[in-house]
């Protein structure tokens, strides 16, 4: 299992943001191999993040080449370089 950090800054207001992200939602659903996905909210003001769950490094470097992701940046406007985080989960507490 293989998780997924990607901390953004967005001109987008908060509200706004969340819309796009609902409206994106089955897109996301649809990836094969992405178990789960959180959205959340981080600091300073006007950043964002994704915490996402992959069942491998194959399905989420086939996300990474995917219209999808390329398409992350306009849908959020992002105002910066993303930082990404993967990390390989060495075991889980619960399942």
């Amino acid at each position: 299992m293989i998780i997924q950090i990607v901390k953004l800054k967005s001109n987008l207001d908060e509200g706004t943001l969340l819309e796009r992200a609902r409206e994106r939602e089955p897109q996301f659903r649809a990836i094969p191999g992405l178990l789960q996905k959180y959205y959340v909210k981080m600091n300073p003001p006007n950043t964002y993040g994704g915490i996402y769950i992959w069942d491998s490094r194959e399905s989420l470097m086939a996300f990474r080449a995917s219209e999808l992701a390329a398409s992350i940046p306009a849908a959020y406007q992002v105002v910066e370089a993303p930082d990404i985080q993967v990390l390989d989960v060495m075991f889980q507490l619960r399942e």
